[in-house]
């Protein structure tokens, strides 16, 4: 016996296009922030507060919680760059 649907209780819209690339640029910043800091951390040895130097961090795999073509288009409007072979960095 099916009941019947309450008002306000329909399952709600799909994210629009500009959701998702909010949403997966957000993702990238993160994901690019926190590897660039690993990497800086590794670079000048036991002291992490020491040290200063960049990490020469270029590209990173960007999360695969999205599909590729999200990030080709963050690339085509020059939020990314990207690098070839499924690498994408800050511009």
């Amino acid at each position: 016996m099916d009941t019947p649907a309450k008002p306000g209780s329909e399952s709600p819209a799909p994210p629009t296009r500009d959701q998702v690339l909010k949403s997966a640029f957000n993702a990238f910043k993160k994901r690019y922030k926190v590897t660039k800091l690993d990497q800086e951390s590794k670079i000048s040895g036991h002291r992490a507060m020491t040290g200063g130097n960049n990490s020469g961090l270029a590209g990173i795999m960007p999360p695969r919680e999205f599909p590729a073509d999200v990030w080709q288009e963050l690339a085509k409007q020059g939020r990314i760059k990207d690098y070839g072979g499924g690498f994408f960095g800050m511009p």
